[in-house]
């Protein structure tokens, strides 16, 4: 079975029911206390960790004096922006005592559906966890409509961890595992421990969306475990209620387990070795050689940019011969790329008349 210590890089999904007292409408200071320690606990082993985090319409909602029931559109907006200060706030708060520092990160599916603000939102978390920063990651409620909408964290979660190329996604919940049926319903259902793979069996046993205990159901965990064991992602589900809910998942804690279909670097290498080129770049003999050694492709290794291609689009890469050396998603438009192409890192900004990034392809996103 797998070991939260096992990860080096883990995504933690926290629901507002966890953190939000529905009475009174404030946060439960002790949970988040609790939260705050276990978090600290896996960075000082050497763990990233990235929270995404529900929470601001519910704060918001106290605040405002708002009934208890499902707001309209405007109404929800105006509670998560009162909120989310609120719940950046708290995570800060609980999590600077252990010289942890946090960062609030708002998405909407936007982010990944459109390539180039795909990229950039990786970069974005890339580097901070790099400096050692704990993102909180929410959905941005303030802006996102129902076309823009996730709609539950779950399935964020599961995107964020695949963005983030994590080893492990773990679902902090209010029922302790995936049931074959609905255990508050069914006195026979079974818990499982691990699921190695979700089948159409699987999937039958979560019935509709809502059926399950917490907000999206069972069948949204589903989704998101199948977004996220297919890019390499082992998921946990477990009850989050209980102080400590990590340490409690290390400690034996019921869960169940889905397993990793593959590494998630591989996973994304072929992901983007699977999607159809928009241009191509030729490299001279020495880029050619260096990315063989895995570095990131600079301007000043390009000889030759051929078609028609924006940010976050794929392009083939290819040595002074013509031959195909792989592929990768680039960080310029190809009317950018032809206007750095032989050029230092330190001139893009004089040839471009703003600041660029200096790889024209980051090997984090070539697969070659």
């Amino acid at each position: 079975m797998a070991s939260v210590t096992d990860a080096k890089r883990l995504v933690i999904k926290i629901g507002s029911a966890l953190l939000v007292d529905k009475e009174s409408g404030g946060f439960k200071a002790d949970w988040l206390k609790s939260l705050a320690t276990d978090v600290a606990w896996l960075k000082q082993m050497g763990k990233d960790v990235v929270l995404v985090s529900s929470g601001s319409i519910a704060l918001g909602r106290g605040v405002l004096g708002l009934p208890m029931v499902e707001l309209p559109l405007e109404q929800a907006q105006a509670a998560a922006a009162v909120g989310q200060i609120r719940l950046a706030r708290a995570y800060e708060e609980a999590l600077a005592p252990y010289g942890i520092t946090t960062a609030q990160v708002l998405v909407t599916l936007e982010d990944s559906a459109d390539r180039r603000r795909y990229l950039n939102s990786r970069a974005t978390l890339e580097q901070l966890l790099r400096l050692g920063v704990v993102p909180i990651v929410n959905e941005n409620d303030t802006v996102a409509t129902d076309e823009i909408r996730y709609g539950d964290n779950d399935r964020l979660a599961a995107q964020v961890a695949v963005t983030v190329e994590a080893d492990q996604l773990i679902l902090l919940s209010d029922v302790d595992g995936f049931y074959s049926a609905n255990p508050t319903e069914d006195t026979n259902a079974k818990r499982y421990d691990v699921i190695e793979r979700i089948t159409p069996e699987i999937e039958a046993m979560a019935g509709d969306a809502g059926s399950g205990l917490s907000k999206g159901g069972m069948k949204t965990k589903l989704m998101a475990g199948k977004t996220a064991t297919s890019a390499g992602c082992a998921m946990a589900i477990t009850e989050g209620m209980p102080l400590n809910p990590l340490k409690a998942l290390e400690n034996g804690a019921p869960a169940t387990w889905f397993l990793a279909q593959g590494d998630p670097h591989v996973a994304r290498k072929r992901w983007i070795a699977s999607m159809k080129p928009k241009g191509a770049i030729s490299v001279d003999a020495g880029a050619a050689r260096a990315l063989k050694r895995g570095t990131s492709l600079l301007p000043a290794g390009v000889a030759m940019v051929t078609g028609a291609f924006g940010r976050g689009d794929p392009v083939e890469i290819l040595d002074d011969h013509g031959h195909k050396l792989g592929q990768g998603l680039s960080r310029y438009t190809s009317a950018e790329a032809n206007k750095i192409k032989g050029r230092r890192s330190e001139e893009i900004e004089g040839c471009l008349g703003y600041p660029g990034r200096a790889a024209l392809i980051h090997r984090d996103d070539m697969a070659l």
